[in-house]
């Protein structure tokens, strides 16, 4: 009989702690405190029409922009003529992946015409060609002049437009969209 109660007794011991184990865990946290959690993968694929370069990055997971891919993207986007780096506005970033979807291709490389511009570049695009503002938002980097192959410019604008997220400027005869993360306007 001794024997028997120890068995039972082990056996509710067991049960109590199968219990735990296969008991809903609606109660713990979903985040780790301190590490993000993951969520989607946000991917740029570009490529610069001036340097020739190509990127293929994810930027930002979730909520949370990854450091190291901003900082490539910082690089990859520096003023072609001088080389100078400049920290991006992220919201701009956001602003392509929305726009490649919006137009239905959003696995799309993006034709980067200009990316941050020094205020030397600005000047001299200012004295060597039409259409260039004198506080271009390219000399914060809040900035891009893009196209996407197999995407009409127009259609490209009107997308742009319709998410009303920042300025869009229409250059039809040099094919390229303007798009910056300033006060909604157009031109």
């Amino acid at each position: 009989m001794f024997k028997s109660n120890r068995i039972r007794a082990g056996l509710q011991v067991c049960g109590a702690l199968l219990a735990l184990a296969c008991a809903p865990l609606s109660s713990a946290p979903t985040k780790t405190a301190g590490i993000p959690s993951l969520g989607p993968e946000y991917r740029l694929r570009f490529h610069h029409t001036h340097t020739g370069e190509r990127l293929d990055i994810v930027y930002r997971r979730g909520d949370t922009y990854i450091p190291e891919a901003i900082s490539r993207l910082e690089y990859y986007l520096r003023d072609h003529r001088t080389g100078d780096v400049h920290p991006f506005d992220p919201r701009l970033f956001d602003l392509l992946s929305d726009l490649t979807a919006a137009v239905g291709h959003s696995s799309a490389e993006i034709d980067v015409v200009c990316g941050y511009r020094t205020p030397w570049s600005n000047e001299f695009l200012r004295n060597h060609s039409s259409g260039v503002a004198r506080n271009s938002l390219h000399m914060e980097a809040m900035a891009l002049d893009l196209r996407i192959p197999g995407v009409k410019t127009s259609e490209l604008r009107a997308a742009a437009l319709a998410l009303h997220r920042g300025g869009v400027g229409y250059y039809p005869v040099s094919d390229f969209v303007h798009l910056d993360v300033g006060r909604v306007r157009h031109w």
